[in-house]
């Protein structure tokens, strides 16, 4: 088990004072059998409202209603988490899972719903690509799912990308290269092509021997995806990385899209020209 905190700064500041609408924060980690969150403060800067909510998939969110305009909006995250996943995970999959293809039960292919839908459908090749990595019929589950994860860390070139947005999986197959989140998003419509249960999943990613792809220094803001198989439960993907398991991971929020598991998501009320800049400042240390 290691304790570690995470810092996450985030700074907009604008050429006047403008008037800031809702924003929507999704900044406290996850908790789970693997990770314990020992503590969480987020500070607001000008003051504000801050409510906290769950979302419907049990994410902790935060709305900010701000009192005044300001020219500086600084969003200050700190906390504390105790994670012991394990490097090596062995997962007890259930037998009627271990091969596939195999069928979820009824209660689970209803409670997936969504999940196991593509969220970026059509004429992009993706349900053929992802068939290519099915080396028989049947073949095994979970070593299936680890050559796709595989083919797309080891077929794809890791780019940061500072604008908004996620590419689609063509896209991304077509420009043979995407950010974290691209290459979650990847994978997991390729696993939905196949008919899993799929997530994707946005937190930071603990990097002290500052290795891994998608890490800045010793952590950054990170996305990877999980698959859902019965017995085992939700299943830690990283296609960035080509990892398996959560052992250097700090989930923070669970969605059918990644635009739904956003930070820092908001507005403002001004000209149009009146926004300078955004920095955004993370570290994560033992």
């Amino acid at each position: 088990m290691v304790e570690l905190r995470i810092h996450h700064r985030t700074t907009y500041r604008y050429r006047q004072p403008v008037g800031l609408g809702a924003h929507r924060l999704m900044l406290r980690p996850r908790e789970s059998r693997d990770l314990r969150l020992v503590s969480s403060a987020v500070a607001v800067t000008p003051d504000a409202i801050v409510n906290w909510a769950n979302d419907v998939a049990g994410n902790a969110v935060a709305t900010v209603q701000f009192r005044a305009p300001s020219d500086t909006l600084v969003i200050d995250s700190v906390a504390r988490v105790e994670l012991s996943a394990l490097a090596y995970p062995v997962f007890d999959i259930a037998a009627s899972a271990i091969t596939f293809p195999f069928r979820y039960s009824d209660d689970e292919w209803t409670d997936l719903g969504a999940l196991t839908v593509r969220q970026y459908p059509g004429g992009d090749g993706l349900p053929g690509w992802a068939q290519g990595f099915v080396a028989g019929c049947p073949t095994d589950t979970l070593s299936l799912l680890k050559d796709i994860n595989a083919g797309i860390g080891g077929g794809l070139r890791y780019q940061a990308r500072e604008d908004e947005g996620t590419q689609s999986p063509g896209q991304t197959l077509a420009s043979g290269q995407g950010s974290c989140r691209d290459l979650a998003t990847l994978f997991v419509e390729a696993a939905r092509c196949l008919g899993f249960g799929a997530r994707v999943v946005s937190g930071y990613l603990h990097d002290p021997t500052r290795t891994l792809l998608g890490s800045a220094d010793g952590g950054s803001t990170h996305a990877w995806a999980e698959i859902y198989l019965p017995g085992a439960g939700w299943i830690t993907f990283d296609p960035t990385n080509r990892s398996v398991g959560g052992a250097n991971l700090i989930p923070v929020a669970v969605a059918r899209d990644i635009r739904q598991a956003m930070p820092v998501t908001g507005s403002f009320m001004g000209p149009a020209d009146a926004f300078l800049d955004m920095s955004v400042a993370v570290s994560v240390s033992a």
